[in-house]
């Protein structure tokens, strides 16, 4: 019995100096938080900023990237299904603009405090801020944005008698690639893609899809497409599909395609990204393209619809949402001005070709070096206009590429009046995408 109680009192004793051990260990710092930062796919750009910031944090935080699905559409739903169930792995996330003030209206981002928000406007082009803001309040920090340009094979266009140095029309540009055999690329697939090329069309015709922009009533939401802007929008689309300037296979090309048949010169304009660069210079690298083609690429401003009017290019890139149930919002926003500095900001354009937000980054030596075509980015970025602000944009943009595709088969007036009809009564609840 008397042994039997000293081995009890000497199991107890090492339960309690375990337990004693084991309550030190819980006591005892962790480590430096880790912030989870979803990003968007690239060429290691982000993971590489991640690190920059890691170790100007001293010890403070470290940040680790995961990767989100590549088309934006899945990306939203990805975070959407994560917000929804107040997932607090998510600090940091990288947003495609339009899904912005659906975001923020269903309370997944962290208010901003005043020194985040500060760093955030500073040096920023203007529709990038746009792009940011929802109900009067910046509600994500600009990182990077993105604009079409209209390039063009300088060599097919020095016979056409246009002056590439002065504003041009989409007509005049129909018109020439008309009248000299060739084509312009434009991104014609059902897709995001559509509903930007509809959105510039009716931005730079003076009107917009959504008059009433930041109305948080799906059943007052005001279209504009059926106003004057929306049908000489419908009346481009038209012209451009009887001229018979679209590529093979126009109904399905997106980005990419377009990419390859302005490089190959079967077009000799395309409204694109800047992307478009780096992928023949890389291609020469490779040595499966001549330096003489991207010699031949020129670039201007995006068409305009009115002669007399500039026009609105699209406005893409990527902001950056600081999650509303992250366990360390503060630093997570502390962490956004460190991937948005001039310095990563040009780093990240030389590296990725993804264009800055930082109006002073386009005058970079490293990137004028590389991309040479960067004031006119900037400037594009500058008359850029975002697409639709509205917490309801999937469905928005969803009814576009409903009735508006092929863009080739649009009629000016009855396909306006069909979006409107379709986008009103999903928004109402009274009809399926």
């Amino acid at each position: 019995m008397r042994h039997q109680r000293r081995r009890l009192t000497a199991v107890a004793l090492a339960v309690a100096v375990i337990a004693a051990m084991a309550a030190a260990c819980s006591s005892a710092p962790a480590g430096p938080p880790v912030l989870t930062w979803y990003i968007n796919p690239d060429d290691g750009g982000q993971a590489e900023i991640a690190a920059r910031c890691t170790a100007a944090a001293g010890g403070r935080y470290t940040i680790a990237t995961s990767t989100l699905p590549r088309q934006a559409s899945e990306q939203r739903q990805q975070l959407v299904r994560r917000l929804a169930a107040n997932d607090s792995s998510i600090d940091i996330m990288s947003i495609d603009p339009p899904y912005v003030p659906e975001f923020a209206q269903a309370g997944f981002l962290a208010p901003m405090p005043p020194a985040a928000e500060a760093a955030a406007r500073e040096d920023r082009v203007p529709s990038s801020i746009e792009a940011s803001t929802w109900q009067g309040r910046l509600v994500v920090v600009p990182f990077w944005a993105n604009t079409q340009l209209l390039w063009y094979r300088k060599s097919a266009v020095a016979a056409m008698g246009i002056d590439m140095n002065q504003p041009v029309t989409w007509d005049q540009i129909i018109r020439a690639a008309a009248q000299n055999r060739t084509q312009i690329a434009a991104q014609g697939v059902r897709g995001e893609s559509l509903t930007v090329w509809v959105n510039a069309l009716v931005e730079s015709a003076g009107g917009s899809i959504i008059t009433n922009a930041g109305e948080e009533n799906p059943d007052l939401i005001q279209l504009g497409l059926n106003a004057p802007p929306g049908i000489e929008a419908a009346r481009v689309l038209r012209t451009y599909g009887d001229a018979g300037v679209a590529p093979p296979g126009f109904p399905t090309a997106d980005e990419d395609t377009n990419a390859e048949s302005f490089q190959s010169g079967s077009a000799a304009f395309m409204v694109n990204y800047p992307f478009i660069w780096g992928k023949a210079k890389s291609a020469v690298e490779e040595g499966t393209l001549e330096q003489s083609v991207p010699d031949d690429y020129g670039w201007t401003l995006y068409p305009r619809v009115a002669p007399d009017r500039p026009s609105a290019p699209p406005l893409g890139g990527i902001n950056l949402g600081v999650g509303a149930f992250s366990n360390h919002p503060d630093l997570a926003y502390e962490a956004t001005t460190c991937i948005s500095n001039r310095e990563n900001s040009a780093y990240y354009f030389v590296s990725n070709g993804n264009p800055s937000s930082r109006t002073s980054v386009f005058t970079d030596p490293e990137v004028l070096a590389e991309f040479p075509m960067a004031p006119t980015i900037r400037d594009s970025l500058n008359q850029a206009a975002p697409r639709p602000q509205t917490a309801y944009y999937a469905e928005v943009s969803g009814g576009i590429q409903r009735t508006f595709h092929p863009p080739g088969s649009v009629t000016p007036g009855a396909t306006n009046e069909a979006a409107t009809a379709l986008i009103t009564a999903v928004l109402r609840k009274e009809a399926l995408l």
